[in-house]
Formats: C-alpha cells, sequence, structure tokens
C-alpha cells in the first residue's frame, strides 16, 4: 500500500504572499459603502421605523427599508422541493423578504440598508435608526415548535411544519422489525453548526442605465447560482446581472445562493445611481450567515439472529430555521434517502421526515449537505448493533457490506450506486489501522489512566448531478497557449492547478501553457453549476476533457493543411499531428501559435456535456484518547481509505480529505451553535463562545486511495470534497462511544466537549 503522494498546487504563490482578490479587494470609483441594520430580538412585530434621525446624518445617501423592497417588486427565493411529501403534501415555503417587512423572525435578520459617504457613516445611522418593535413569543428548537399552542412564525406555516415527507416501504420494514432477532434503536442529536468560511460574506454591486445591467461582486462557489438568485429575487432579467468572484475564502455550501444582503445592495446602487460596497463583520457571519445539520434523528435497524441487517427505519426533525432556504428543504428530504442503506445489503427501508420552523438562522447545505448526518445515525446503529449483538465492529461490517461484483447498484430506494468495492476497502483499512493490535494499545492507556476508543465507519455518498449540462469553453491566443473557462471558481479546491492538467495531458503539453482566468465574463455566457456537491472534478472537469478531444480533432484539419496532406492521413499522439506511417509531423503547440488567434478562431470551442453523478465512498477509522479527570479528548490516529474514483490530482484529493476530516472533526469534537431558549439570543456568537478545530486538534492522519473508476464521467472521477466530513462524524462518535463502553455510557450527543465528557464520566461513576 502507498499512500497518496504530495505535490504543491500553482495558486498557493498567489495566495500565501497576499496577492489573492477577495471581495473586500474590489473598489470602483464613487463607491458608497452600505450598513445593515439587523434584528436585535427573535420575534417582534415592527410597529414602525424612524428614520427621520438617521437619514439626516452627514454623508447619509440613503436608507432602505421593507417598505422600499416591497415597492421594487422583490420576491422571496424560489425552493428547490417541487415534489409531493406524505400523502401529497406541498412544501410551504413562506415569504422571506429581503428587508424585514411586518414582522423580524429571527436575531440578525435585516431590518434597513443604509448607503453612506463612508463605512463608518453608514454604521453611525444605522445606530440612530429607531425600531420600535412588540416582542412575540419566540420558539428556538424544533421538537418545541411543532408542539400544539407553540408560537407561530409564518400565518401560512400551520404548526410549523412546512414539510412532512416520507420514502421507502412502510409495511414491509414494519414486519422485518417486527421478525427480528435484534432491534436497535437510537436518537441523536446532529447539532446546529455556523460555515464560518475565513472571508466574511461581502458584496459590492453596481448598476448601469445605460445599459440596464448590474454588477455584483460576492463571495461565490458558482456564478450562474448566483445570477439566478438574484434574477429569481430581483425580477432583473438573468443577462442583464454579471456576477463577479476571483478568490473565495472558503466555500463549503453556504456560499451557494444569493443572500438577501446582494439583492438589497443592487436595488441600493440602482437608487442612488453609485456603486455601494459592504464588508461584513464576523459577527454578522455569526447570525446571517445560514447555519447548517440542526436535525434530531431517530433510527432502527433490524438484523437476524446472525447479524445479517434486515431493515432500517429513520425519523428525522429537521430545523429549517425562520425561512426556509431554496436548498434546506431539498437535502432534509430527497437527498438524504439517496445513502440511506450506506454500503450494507438491506431490503426493506422506510424513513419519515419532518420539517420545522423555528426563530434561528436558516439553515442550508454545508461540506456534505445532508450526508454526515446520514452517516452519523447509520454507522451509529451499526456500532450499537455490534454491540448488542456481541460481534465484532469489522466483522458485522463485513458480513453485511455491497459486494464488489454488486456494482452497478440498485438500492431499495432506486438510487443507482455506480461502482465500488466495499470489501476491498475495509481489508486495506483493517491492515493500514492495525486493528489487530488496537487491544494492545488499549491496556496501555489504561495503565497510564487514560480511556482509549476505536472507532470505525463506512460510508457512500452522492456526488454531482443536478443539472442539465455543464459548458466550457477553451480560447488560444497567439502564443499558443490555451485559456480555459468554467462556471466553478476558485475556493479552495484547486481548480486552477487540476483543470489545466486535464486540457494540457489531451494536448500532449506543459500543463503551464495552460491556464484557467476566473471572473471573465467570458464565463457569464455558459451554462452550468458551479462547485457544489462534490462535482467539479467529474462535472466541469469531464466536460474540459471532451472540448480539449474537440479542439485536438479541429486541429486536425490545420494539421493536414500545413502538411499538405488529407485530414483521414493524420494521427495525433504526444502532442503531436503525424502523417501515418511517416515522420513527418507538426506538434499541437505550433498549430496553436499559427492559428490560435486568427480571426475566425479555428481551435476555439465551447462545449456543454451531461452532468454526471457518481458515488465516492469510504472507509475511516480513528482511535481516541480520553482524561476522565478532566475530559480532555485526545485524536490518537486517523486513517481513511476512500474511493474517489480515478484521481485527477492527488496532492489537491489528499487536501481536499484532509480538510474534509478536519470539519468533521470539529463538528464531533466541539463545535455547537446555541441559542438562548427564552430569548431567542445566540449564545455563541464570536470565537470566544464558539469552538472552531485548530491544528493541534487533528491526529496523525494516513490517507490511502483505493479508486474504482465511475462508468458515468470519461475521467471515471468522482467526489472528494465532502468525503472527509462524511466519514469523520461517524467515526471520532463511535471512537468516543467505544472509550465510554466499559463506563457503561452508551449514549452521548455530540459535540464532545471535555466538560460534555467529564460531566458524563463523573456520573457514571457515581460522583455526577
Amino acid at each position: 500500500m502507498t499512500t497518496i503522494p504530495f505535490k504543491g498546487r500553482r495558486e498557493d504563490f498567489r495566495l500565501v504572499t497576499g496577492q489573492g482578490r477577495y471581495t473586500a479587494d474590489w473598489n470602483l470609483p464613487n463607491q458608497a459603502y452600505g450598513h445593515f441594520l439587523r434584528a436585535d430580538r427573535a420575534h417582534a412585530e415592527i410597529r414602525s421605523i424612524d428614520i427621520a434621525e438617521a437619514r439626516a446624518m452627514p454623508g447619509v445617501l440613503a436608507i432602505l427599508t421593507g417598505d422600499d423592497i416591497a415597492a421594487a417588486g422583490y420576491k422571496s427565493p424560489p425552493p428547490m422541493v417541487q415534489y409531493p411529501g406524505k400523502g401529497g403534501m406541498k412544501l410551504r415555503h413562506p415569504n422571506r423578504p429581503v428587508l424585514a417587512q411586518g414582522r423580524v423572525r429571527h436575531v440578525g435578520e435585516e431590518v434597513a440598508l443604509v448607503v453612506a459617504e463612508t463605512a463608518a457613516r453608514a454604521q453611525d445611522a444605522a445606530e440612530a435608526i429607531a425600531v420600535d418593535y412588540r416582542d412575540l413569543p419566540a420558539v428556538v428548537d424544533a421538537a418545541d415548535a411543532v408542539k400544539d399552542g407553540a408560537p407561530l412564525l409564518h400565518d401560512d406555516v400551520p404548526g410549523n411544519v412546512a414539510f412532512d415527507y416520507e420514502y421507502g416501504d412502510a409495511a414491509q420494514t414494519e414486519a422485518a422489525l417486527a421478525g427480528a432477532a435484534h432491534v436497535v434503536k437510537l436518537t441523536l442529536d446532529a447539532q446546529r453548526i455556523v460555515g464560518n468560511p475565513m472571508e466574511p460574506k461581502s458584496c459590492l454591486a453596481a448598476y448601469d442605465p445605460a445599459s440596464d445591467i448590474y454588477e455584483v461582486y460576492a463571495p461565490s462557489q458558482g456564478m450562474s447560482m448566483m445570477q439566478g438568485g438574484l434574477a429569481a429575487v430581483t425580477g432583473v432579467p438573468f443577462p442583464q446581472i454579471r456576477a463577479h468572484a476571483y478568490d473565495v475564502g472558503g466555500g463549503f455550501g453556504i456560499r451557494g445562493g444569493a443572500y438577501s444582503e446582494y439583492s438589497a445592495l443592487m436595488l441600493a446602487a440602482k437608487l442612488v445611481g453609485r456603486p455601494v460596497k459592504w464588508v461584513g463583520t464576523r459577527s454578522e457571519t455569526f447570525l446571517s450567515d445560514f447555519h447548517a445539520r440542526a436535525a434530531v434523528m431517530t433510527g432502527e435497524l433490524a438484523l437476524d439472529k446472525d447479524g445479517n441487517f434486515l431493515a432500517v427505519r429513520y425519523h428525522w426533525l429537521a430545523d429549517l430555521g425562520a425561512y426556509p432556504t431554496p436548498v434546506a428543504s431539498f437535502i432534509n428530504t430527497l437527498a438524504a434517502t439517496s445513502q440511506a442503506v450506506n454500503l450494507y445489503r438491506i431490503p426493506a427501508v422506510y424513513g419519515l421526515h419532518r420539517l420545522a420552523v423555528t426563530n434561528t438562522t436558516p439553515t442550508t447545505a454545508y461540506r456534505g449537505a445532508t450526508r454526515p448526518n446520514v452517516s452519523y445515525i447509520t454507522e451509529r446503529l451499526v456500532a450499537e448493533a455490534s454491540r448488542i449483538t456481541g460481534i465484532d465492529p469489522i466483522e458485522i461490517r463485513r458480513r453485511n457490506i455491497l459486494a464488489k461484483e454488486a456494482f452497478p447498484y440498485k438500492t431499495p430506494l432506486g438510487t443507482p450506486f455506480d461502482s465500488g468495492d466495499p470489501p476491498g476497502m475495509l481489508a486495506k483499512l483493517v491492515e493500514a489501522a492495525d486493528v489487530a493490535g488496537f487491544a494492545r494499545r488499549r491496556e496501555e492507556s489504561g495503565r497510564r489512566g487514560r480511556l482509549r476508543g476505536f472507532g470505525c465507519a463506512m460510508f457512500i455518498e452522492p456526488s454531482g448531478g443536478g443539472g442539465p449540462k455543464e459548458e466550457v469553453a477553451i480560447k488560444f491566443g497567439s502564443s499558443g497557449d490555451a485559456s480555459i473557462y468554467s462556471q466553478t471558481g476558485p475556493s479552495g479546491q484547486g481548480n486552477e492547478t487540476a483543470f489545466p492538467e486535464i486540457v494540457a495531458g489531451v494536448f500532449g503539453i506543459d500543463p503551464e501553457r495552460v491556464t484557467m482566468p476566473v471572473g471573465d465574463q467570458e464565463i457569464a455566457s455558459l451554462m452550468g453549476m458551479g462547485s457544489i456537491g462534490s462535482r467539479s472534478a467529474m462535472s466541469h472537469g469531464s466536460a474540459l476533457l471532451v472540448a480539449a478531444r474537440e479542439v485536438v480533432k479541429k486541429g486536425m484539419e490545420l494539421a493536414a493543411k500545413d502538411l499538405e496532406v488529407s485530414a483521414s492521413d493524420i494521427v495525433f499522439e504526444e502532442g503531436k499531428y503525424r502523417v501515418a506511417g511517416t515522420d513527418l509531423s507538426v506538434g499541437f503547440t505550433e498549430i496553436a501559435k499559427k492559428y490560435g488567434a486568427a480571426p475566425e478562431r479555428p481551435l476555439d470551442v465551447k462545449s456543454g456535456s451531461p452532468s454526471p453523478m457518481a458515488f465516492p465512498s469510504g472507509a475511516h477509522i480513528a482511535e481516541i484518547e480520553i482524561d476522565p479527570e478532566t475530559g480532555v479528548l485526545d485524536l490518537i490516529s486517523y486513517v481513511a481509505v476512500d474511493d474517489c474514483g480515478n484521481q485527477i490530482n492527488p496532492t489537491l484529493v489528499g487536501g481536499q480529505l484532509h480538510g474534509g476530516v478536519m470539519q468533521g472533526i470539529g463538528q464531533a469534537i466541539g463545535e455547537h451553535c446555541i441559542y438562548d431558549r427564552e430569548t431567542g439570543q445566540l449564545l455563541t456568537g464570536s470565537f470566544m463562545d464558539y469552538f472552531m478545530p485548530h491544528a493541534f486538534d487533528l491526529p496523525e492522519m494516513t490517507l490511502y486511495d483505493h479508486g474504482v473508476p465511475s462508468p458515468n464521467n470519461p475521467l471515471g472521477a468522482k467526489g472528494a470534497g465532502e468525503a472527509g466530513t462524511t466519514g469523520a462524524v461517524p467515526t471520532i462518535a463511535n471512537a468516543v462511544m467505544d472509550a465510554l463502553g466499559p463506563l457503561g455510557i452508551h449514549h452521548l450527543d455530540m459535540p464532545y466537549s471535555p466538560h460534555r465528557l467529564w460531566q458524563a464520566i463523573h456520573k457514571a461513576n457515581g460522583r455526577g
């Protein structure tokens, strides 16, 4: 076995030397500055907003409120969910105003936008706005929100229930559970967390009345998604919105769409006749960036006497926050079904998911979207089944995982798993993690007074899909160098390195001769989606592969012309067009130099390819130690075997896996977004109160590749960006519960903070 090798990325020098260009770095002539007044309470009626004093302050150019938004005809962003729920129920999707209208429903909701000559003057004026509120009861917990008599957030969401969604075969699953030798049942809280990218949410908007075009600069994981979101809210036609993003300081899903602030700034720019810039603070990130996870999940797993899985049943209660975001209802319903059986042979499945609204910040997809939640509940059930039956945790997985020969595999819910080798991954993991030596290591930890735990998790997850096709373009200049264009921009994945490598490999040239401009208007003409759902390599990369092959084909005619032969006599090998059976040839670079900048642009290509889907999978093991006197948890080792299909650039795959594991560790050991149940105030609104993992929290990590190419795209690639998080959450959870098991502790919700672990241990020892 060999670990994934590491090499450099071409964008690193620019970023580490401070030459990156993020939203805050953009400036336009004569720009003004915006500041948002936000709700300081969780639920209240707005009786009046007095802007007179603020409007008269020096340098103030305009103040926008909900009335201005209503007058502009702005709408609520449409939901992704159009399919029916339980009993044909339709999703209840209440209006989400850009600026509050009549009521505020969570702390941090946008109430007014002040535009002034400087950012400081805009902030001073915002603080002078007088809002007369009538406080209303708040509810910040989904279980409380759906109780009879709970405070109602929206008149058109009775009972605060936005959606009931069911799937699978209820009768078959019930029968299997009733006749099973063992039934394992768990209820787990996948706690609310905050994404917190390095770059806070920011935006610069400008309007040109002559062309009726808006220029919008904002951190984005895909400019077409940004344009589409803004167009849906503002009513401005899609082509009249030009979205720009150069470097993006972290995406993770929460930078996938258009936030309310961006639409408000577009209107402000039009009204004041000047560009308007707003740079959010870290406090605004905590309060108004969409949150994630926030689901309480109950799972039941049925087994026969030999430990074979018979059925699984789920009940979820998901917290959408005050307003369902376009994607939140989708990820908590249909998206969750695609991995409901994980990597196991489970013949019967049923699930019922209830989605509730609460007086909290809205939730959305965050690294892994629903995948970490699904793998968390399924793998905790498997670990608990191991404990109850006495079957070794590795052995119980061996008995139930899908065989390599079973792929392509269609799950009981109809999900088509494309390829994989679960037994091979597990065998490689067991050897690499030295599972056989764990008992010895646990004894050694015990002699030092430490509790040692072993956690294993396996997973499969969907990646890609979600759109009809991806459009890309390849253009050439007089130097013969190529420029490639795609809707996916840089937000940490290393696309500037990987995509040129794909294209250069087809051309047979040095990758340095292929560049990937970002933020270019050429991209605005392309259809497709951005960097979401672990799709970049297989969707955009495959589209570029197809386009590059088309370029080579077009070059055949040009090479034949130069070599004075028929195009049918030309073969292309190792970067050269050669006359078959002879030494007569011309290099691709020579053709590109000669014809690249010709007026007719004979080599340029703009093409589209279907948006494929694939199912990456993995098997992870972690070992941890807990100090029972302090509750401090140490991550001793982490071993991951992943099937990402064919790897385009192992360096980038390794980086994505490292980053994903780190974010899963953060959720498992400390991250937790907490609201006061009485007031609805966010209690963890800064890094003084909200845990974020550090480098010293990351254990020794070893990554192994066990790729099985996907047949669904020409690269044979699968997703890698979210696999680390999807695997880490259940892996760490199982390790912690294994460490606490000898004390009789068999249930403890994340996060596994020192205080929470200490309390559980002392209670188990009769001292709590």
